[in-house]
């Protein structure tokens, strides 16, 4: 495994790590978002603080605080003191329902809750059912007046003592977690270190995106994923770049309004959202943005897609694949050698091994289950030792994506391990099947499930079509037949099924457990 750049220290703490990055140009603008903006110098004064009002809240070093901050300049000041301080943030999802708060607080233990004021009635009956008593809020921009147990963050911030020296951390010290999605049973607490951080932004963000100083970033994918952290916190702070926050839902016209007013030069979204800035009649035209590069990831960008996108806008879209468990994209295409419709190669520093049921490696073309060694991997899901010894196989970590690679080293995305079909006795990868569909000039989206009958499986295609354009059995025989066309003919949908929208995550991946659930229906 040749490792791009040199290890960190033993002794790392990787929000002193960025402050001294970043100390001789105190008046670059760090964060902007949609009330202000903040420079390096303001960022390190401020970083310094939170570390100090921790302290003043007497939390101790690695125990655990709760992150849940829309995209503002209040989260990365957030993030960035609690690792200052040796105090272990665990940033989650804005989206959540008050069950899955009221679980995170309970497992993380957590000791302080900073939350944004529109999220707050939601987190109050989330604590009203939680066992655990966290002991102090504070408030990200409060929506209405605050009951007595919280606190403006601006106002806790400004009190804050003295900041105190960074904590001496080690690089394999506990740093932060990050909750999985949950969508096989409970969100996994993933816990990574100061060091992962790191070598993401060197392994990826300098490499392969190409990051400089003087790049503008924004992220539509939020700073709660770790997609979004690495593109909006750990790559712009380690070159000095500035980035643009929003913390509204990214929709294609409020991340238009972005790119136009705000110009930046690298984008960060994901395949759905790209799709569908595609679709919209509002799509800017190349010369009202100053875009260089994107990225795509969460799941595999449609060929199709990334060859439009690219084409209207003269800039390459990087497909990649990473994880909450590597914590960024570890196989990437590269600038000068994109491929769409696959995943590139391995992002230098990660070793990949595509393996069969039997635990071996496949053979080139065909499918197999992924599986990464890197320096970025997770220590552990916490509390769940069942699901750390089944992803976290020695070195190697399990990703649950089934991958075909090519004779030239180029890996394709074949789905998920859970969501691969046999029909025929022959298995079929549900995204080369989407990917077809995608490909007809009607079809906006595409999720493929199995359905089972009289004991036999048979791919059941939901498609989303442009222009809100009806759906109807003529146009499901055209899709059928269009995809005899490209595919292996068993590959093809027996069913068409049209749908106004998909189900998807807070972070755009389509939920096929719920279309899985619709089909058996």
């Amino acid at each position: 495994m040749e490792m791009p750049a040199v290890a960190p220290p033993s002794r790392f703490n990787f929000a002193q790590h960025i402050a001294k990055l970043n100390a001789g140009r105190p008046d670059k603008l760090a964060y902007i978002d949609d009330d202000r903006s903040l420079t390096y110098g303001e960022l390190a004064a401020s970083v310094g603080r939170f570390a100090a009002g921790l302290a003043a809240l007497s939390v101790r070093r690695e125990e655990r605080i709760f992150v849940c901050l829309h995209d503002t300049i209040d989260f990365p000041v957030a993030f960035l003191g609690a690792l200052h301080a040796g105090v272990v943030p665990v940033a989650v999802n804005t989206l959540l329902t008050v069950d899955d708060y009221a679980y995170m607080l309970e497992h993380s233990r957590a000791q302080v809750l900073f939350v944004s004021g529109a999220l707050l009635p939601t987190f109050e009956q989330a604590m009203a059912r939680c066992p655990h008593e966290v002991r102090q809020v504070i408030v990200s921009r409060p929506a209405a007046a605050l009951p007595a147990v919280a606190r403006a963050f601006a106002d806790w911030l400004a009190e804050a003592p003295t900041a105190p020296a960074p904590v001496a951390t080690g690089g394999d010290d506990i740093a932060f977690w990050l909750y999985s999605s949950g969508s096989t049973g409970r969100p996994k607490g993933t816990v990574h270190t100061h060091a992962n951080l790191y070598w993401t932004a060197e392994a990826y963000g300098r490499p392969i995106l190409g990051i400089r100083e003087d790049d503008v970033a924004f992220s539509a994918a939020k700073l709660f994923f770790a997609y979004g952290l690495g593109n909006a916190l750990t790559f712009p702070l380690s070159v000095g770049a500035t980035t643009v926050l929003m913390a509204e839902r990214p929709t294609p016209q409020s991340v238009f309004r972005r790119l136009v007013e705000r110009r930046p030069t690298i984008f960060f979204g994901v395949p759905t959202l790209y799709a569908a800035m595609l679709a919209a009649p509002e799509l800017p035209g190349r010369a009202d943005v100053a875009m260089r590069r994107c990225a795509s990831a969460g799941e595999a960008l449609p060929r199709e897609v990334g060859e439009r996108f690219a084409a209207h806008f003269g800039c390459d879209v990087l497909d990649g694949i990473g994880s909450t468990e590597m914590l960024h994209i570890f196989l990437s295409n590269r600038a000068g050698e994109v491929r769409y419709g696959t995943t590139g190669t391995p992002v230098p520093g990660y070793d990949i091994e595509l393996r069969g049921e039997d635990s071996q490696r496949v053979a080139d073309g065909e499918i197999g289950d992924l599986y990464i060694r890197g320096p970025s991997a997770a220590l552990l899901y916490w509390g769940n030792r069942e699901q750390t010894r089944a992803t976290f196989q020695g070195e190697w970590t399990r990703s649950g994506d089934k991958y075909v690679r090519a004779a030239d080293g180029y890996y394709t995305y074949a789905g998920r391990s859970d969501d691969m079909l046999k029909v025929a006795g022959q298995y079929v990868s549900p995204f080369e099947v989407e990917a077809a569909l995608m490909r007809h000039d009607a079809v906006l989206e595409a999720a493929v499930v199995g359905k089972s009958e009289e004991g036999l499986t048979r791919t059941l295609a939901y498609v989303v079509l442009k222009d809100e354009r009806q759906g109807d059995d003529a146009l499901a025989d055209a899709l059928r037949a269009f995809v005899k066309d490209q595919l292996a003919p068993y590959k093809y949908p027996r069913e068409i099924r049209f749908l106004a929208e998909l189900p998807k995550t807070a972070t755009g991946k389509i939920q096929r457990f719920k279309l899985r659930e619709r089909a058996a229906q």
